[in-house]
């Protein structure tokens, strides 16, 4: 798929069906995913593939009640190892780097994803503390973004966006 027909066509999924997401497209998945950009070439992140049914439902908990997360076929964490990123740019890479390599990690695999013909959907919204428990992730891995994943069910319609005119401001001098 070309990477722009792939952007603009992708859309959130929160409806999947049954069929299961195999191991050699999780590995591609994945790959996409660390092929990212990232501070310094840190490569801080860290990816927890869940897929077991129990553990998707408590982290859909965690998230205020996100069934999607419950429904997926397979859920990636993104997390950030903070020890790591923190030695080379101190508390700029905590605050900032590490969510901005996490953002363009998630980007990439979802768009991997999309290219599969495989959905998935952002998941920001959850009780930090409480998924690092449910994963038992050493206090130093924060987990930054969860993606449910899975073959969509059904088709969602394009979301409306602003105009380039509404959000591209050229500079003035």
């Amino acid at each position: 798929m070309e990477i722009l027909k792939c952007i603009n066509s992708r859309r959130s999924v929160r409806n999947f069906s049954k069929k299961d997401v195999s191991e050699t497209d999780m590995d591609d998945i994945l790959m996409a995913a660390v092929r990212a950009p990232n501070a310094g070439n840190i490569q801080e992140w860290r990816f927890i593939v869940v897929r077991k049914r129990e553990t998707m439902e408590m982290l859909a908990e965690a998230s205020f009640q996100q069934k999607v997360i419950a429904s997926a076929a397979v859920v990636i964490i993104s997390c950030a190892d903070m020890d790591e990123i923190g030695k080379a740019y101190s508390s700029r890479g905590k605050d900032v780097y590490s969510l901005q390599d996490a953002a363009v990690t998630c980007q990439n695999l979802m768009l991997a994803v999309w290219d599969k013909g495989i959905g998935s959907c952002w998941v920001g919204s959850f009780d930090e503390k409480k998924v690092q428990n449910i994963l038992v992730l050493p206090k130093n891995v924060r987990p930054l973004a969860i993606i449910p994943l899975g073959y969509p069910q059904g088709h969602r319609e394009k979301q409306p966006r602003k105009s380039l005119e509404e959000v591209v401001h050229h500079e003035f001098y």
